[in-house]
């Protein structure tokens, strides 16, 4: 599938400077009625055939580097306007660390509880690292949309949350559970970006529909190994305190 090139500049000032101050933004409607329909059905068999990172979750479904195997979705993962939105938004050059599906079926019963991604990651010195949530389908409130903790995204001294326990954050951080949320439902098409370090979490699906979302993460391009465990760069055998090989992470225009 071809996409357009992005125009010079997508975002005003305005954008930018609130989402780094709240650490997320909602960008409507970045892609298109054939784009999403073209992707959802992708997102569609990739669930069908490839085995989720997490068997048997009942939180989510997920698959991660699916640029890899599925060229419809590798259109995605460097689809440039949201590559362009991402690094405007960042303010440096960007690379891809990995994209992911997430899928939650009908009546999952189960929520992604509040957390924040940037402790997963096995990255030192990175100057800014964000993800575009991307609707393939009307997320409502009731089918898994997310909520921010606004203006949170200073928190680096957190650990690492486990995303099934609903209190472990506040555990974590008790401050937090005192903050004010915001909850963004999003129409197919729509995009949220937030910060590596903004707490989120995404409702559970409780309608009878699947909620189909895809994730592009994008990091600073002179981001280092830290030598830490992670699926994705366990078996590449970096060196600690070297760059994301460009091959297995690539740099996005």
């Amino acid at each position: 599938m071809t996409t357009a090139a992005p125009p010079s500049r997508q975002l005003d000032d305005a954008t930018v400077a609130r989402y780094r101050e709240d650490g997320f933004v909602h960008v409507p409607q970045v892609l298109t009625t054939e784009e999403v329909a073209t992707y959802r059905a992708a997102v569609q068999q990739v669930y069908e055939t490839q085995e989720s990172t997490h068997p048997g979750d009942a939180t989510f479904t997920q698959v991660v580097n699916v640029w890899e195997s599925n060229e419809a979705l590798r259109d995605l993962t460097f689809h440039p306007v949201l590559a362009q939105l991402a690094t405007e938004l960042a303010g440096i050059p960007l690379r891809i660390w990995h994209d992911q599906l997430l899928a939650k079926k009908p009546h999952n019963g189960a929520a992604t509880e509040f957390h924040q991604d940037g402790p997963y990651w096995p990255h030192d010195h990175s100057r800014h690292s964000l993800s575009a949530w991307i609707a393939l389908v009307d997320v409502p409130v009731e089918r898994g949309c997310m909520s921010f903790i606004p203006g949170r995204h200073d928190r680096h001294d957190i650990r690492a949350i486990d995303l099934r326990d609903a209190t472990d954050l506040f555990d974590a951080a008790p401050d937090l559970a005192y903050e004010p949320r915001v909850t963004i439902p999003l129409r197919a098409g729509d995009v949220t970006f937030h910060h590596a370090y903004t707490p989120h979490t995404a409702n559970a699906n409780d309608t009878d529909e699947f909620r189909w979302a895809f994730v592009n993460i994008y990091v600073d391009r002179d981001v280092l190994y830290n030598g830490e465990s992670h699926p994705c760069t366990d078996t590449l055998d970096l060196r600690v305190d070297t760059r994301l090989p460009d091959e297995h992470f690539p740099p996005v225009p």
